[in-house]
């Protein structure tokens, strides 16, 4: 689990961050220390949430379960109490204006492809009690019985009207450390391990709906291969309708399927049973033919050998007589 310095709007966010609030630096040694994800235990017996439910505030996360049989994506809402499991498609996390922060100077964020100073809505790694804190885990109580090592989190793509960027960074003089973007091809993937709960910053460069295709695949401890794939949903600023996200559908690329064998290649590999009938007559014409041959041999030679010795028989006889004229 990792910590960083989130984006600061102002060179007055300072103040804030000696009191505890979390901001992107103006400046890298003007970080505040990253807090650790809080440390957690999910209750085996956590209900499912039903019914749309926005969050603009607390801490949710995102993960693999199967606690309900099979293997897929869930949130984990622990906004308030009870706790609830939540498909995706019922939430969306609402990115609200106090999430704004400024692009810090300096190369160590050149990779946001902002201008220093330009204005970004942030869900910060570090807990700001005014912004969703969105994170992930590995720690639904099933998953940690069942899983081989880790997962591998794959992000699929993105829709929105701006780009995204996810990166980590730890401690007050850390560079920041990418994750995943949009400037970068998709799909992008990051391993994580069993038994991790971790929070990163999510930065957008616009107001509006963002869809992001995520999927997670893992090896089981039973030897099955598992993969669950979904979209979370954004609203980002206070002007942007969560009604918007959740009607929205994501249209990047579909799954990839299975590619079919061409039916020609199918032919080819499959076996002909006349083929295989009309090889067999060919093999026993072959040995029929053989063996004929073979027997008028024997025959010719049986003929051979009895005249060689009728000749034998006739010469010796002649020889006989002679001799006893």
């Amino acid at each position: 689990m990792n910590s960083t310095r989130p984006l600061v709007r102002t060179a007055a966010f300072v103040a804030l961050l000696l009191a505890g609030l979390t901001a992107l630096p103006v400046a890298p040694a003007l970080a505040a220390p990253a807090d650790e994800p809080p440390a957690q235990t999910i209750d085996p017996g956590q209900s499912q949430g039903t019914g749309q439910f926005v969050v603009d505030r607390g801490h949710v996360d995102f993960g693999p379960t199967l606690n309900t049989g099979e293997w897929i994506v869930q949130i984990h809402d622990d906004t308030g109490t009870p706790k609830y499991w939540r498909n995706p498609e019922d939430v969306v996390m609402k990115v609200t204006d106090a999430g704004v922060l400024t692009v810090p100077e300096g190369d160590a964020y050149a990779f946001l492809q902002q201008a220093p100073g330009t204005e970004v809505w942030v869900v910060p790694q570090t807990r700001n009690a005014d912004v969703v804190w969105t994170g992930w885990n590995t720690q639904e109580p099933t998953v940690l019985e069942s899983l081989n090592l880790g997962t591998t989190l794959r992000i699929h793509g993105v829709d929105g009207p701006g780009d995204v960027s996810a990166y980590l960074q730890s401690g007050n003089f850390g560079d920041p450390q990418p994750l995943w973007s949009t400037f970068d091809a998709f799909p992008q993937e990051t391993w994580i391990e069993v038994n991790t709960h971790t929070h990163a910053n999510w930065v957008f460069s616009r107001p509006g709906v963002y869809l992001v295709e995520i999927e997670f695949e893992a090896d089981l401890i039973d030897g099955r291969n598992v993969s669950a794939r979904d979209t979370l949903r954004f609203a980002v600023g206070d002007e942007t309708d969560p009604a918007e996200a959740f009607a929205a559908v994501y249209s990047g690329p579909a799954p990839a399927a299975d590619p079919e064998p061409a039916a020609d290649q199918a032919d080819a590999a499959a076996p002909d049973p006349d083929a295989g009938t009309d090889l067999g007559l060919v093999i026993g014409a072959v040995v029929a033919a053989v063996a004929v041959a073979l027997a008028a041999a024997i025959v010719v030679a049986a003929l051979a050998t009895r005249r060689a010795k009728a000749r034998a028989r006739a010469g010796s006889g002649a020889r006989t007589g002679s001799d006893t004229r």
